[in-house]
């Protein structure tokens, strides 16, 4: 793109792989289809051409990027968006959203993918007013979100994720869709927060519980949660299972027992 100078490429440090191909942009929003005067959110816009195409749809866009050289260019040629300088792991999303609700998008650096969606869960059960949120992410990820108890991938971020949300894998994106091109393959999520159910007493008890139950997932249920107290067997579960076989209702029923006995 002419606007960009040579100081606008892809930074390793930020773990840039920046969005090219117009049909994958073009897939995107046909996925969030937004409307005028949504309030979208969208996470590292890099170069701009998710934003552009964003904007264009006459929604309200903010972009937050964290690369100052990027910064510039993004506003000179998209003065219609509200570009913010910041960290997504530390921005206020409060801020952001101003109590009204909104919509959150991005091409996320695969490298803070995990922490941030930790940080947008909490942000959930805060009670942020998150319409829903779509999100490139390492095919692998979004196996982990979408994930069913017994397989490989449940694991401690598949039952955060729908505990808060509903998740839904749309389309896998292959390397040369980027510049420079990941090593790995990308697939294209939405997330839908929706209240949980079951419902944990404390959202804390069951990132605790999942923590430890997933911190020793070879053991047996009993033993791998003994360190917290739990008496599995009276809820039903079985103490001689593995952590990767229990389901979301059973985590919860876990984290309750811990927040109503202490």
């Amino acid at each position: 793109m002419p606007w960009l100078s040579a100081l606008q490429r892809a930074r390793k440090r930020f773990g840039q792989h920046f969005l090219a191909d117009p049909a994958v942009v073009d897939a995107i929003v046909a996925a969030l289809s937004p409307r005028q005067d949504d309030r979208l959110v969208e996470i590292g816009p890099g170069r701009g051409v998710l934003t552009g195409a964003l904007a264009a749809s006459e929604a309200r866009v903010t972009a937050v990027e964290l690369d100052r050289d990027l910064i510039g260019p993004l506003r000179r040629r998209l003065p219609d968006v509200t570009v913010v300088e910041g960290d997504a792991l530390t921005v206020d999303l409060a801020a952001l959203t101003a109590g009204a609700p909104t919509r959150i998008v991005g091409n996320l650096p695969y490298n803070i993918s995990t922490p941030l969606l930790n940080r947008l869960f909490d942000a959930c059960a805060a009670g942020l007013p998150l319409v829903d949120m779509h999100f490139m992410l390492q095919a692998e990820v979004v196996e982990r979100l979408c994930a069913a108890p017994g397989s490989k991938a449940w694991g401690r971020l598949s039952v955060i994720a729908q505990y808060h949300c509903d998740v839904e894998a749309l389309f896998t994106v292959p390397p040369d869709a980027f510049v420079p091109p990941p090593r790995v393959l990308s697939r294209f999520a939405r997330l839908t927060p929706r209240p949980p159910d079951p419902a944990a007493d404390e959202v804390e008890a069951l990132r605790t519980v999942l923590r430890v139950a997933f911190g020793a997932r070879r053991k047996r249920l009993g033993n791998a949660v003994q360190s917290l107290g739990l008496d599995v067997a009276a809820l039903g579960l079985d103490p001689g299972t593995r952590p990767d076989a229990v389901g979301l209702g059973g985590f919860v029923a876990m984290a309750n027992q811990l927040t109503r006995s202490g």
